[in-house]
């Protein structure tokens, strides 16, 4: 049994340790610390929606929601202007 999974993150394969957290995924990306209800610690904001295999994990989730082999995770950035 391998201690990795890989998934694919925005179109591109990665290998990620095993078990990681959809909180443990945005928290690595982003550099900042995350509490357990989806918001960073220092109290920024994050403007972040998070979709595994198509379905939205609610930001209230992501600490419970394990990734896992093969899926498919699309991470959009809100973007403000117009």
């Amino acid at each position: 049994m391998t201690d990795t999974i890989s998934i694919t993150l925005n179109g591109e394969r990665h290998e990620l340790a095993r078990p990681t957290t959809a909180r443990d995924l945005v928290s690595g990306l982003v550099d900042k610390d995350i509490t357990v209800d989806g918001t960073p610690v220092d109290g920024s904001r994050l403007g972040i929606a998070l979709a595994v295999d198509g379905e939205v994990i609610r930001r209230g989730k992501w600490s419970e929601f394990t990734l896992a082999e093969g899926h498919n995770v699309d991470i959009v950035t809100a973007v403000q202007g117009g």
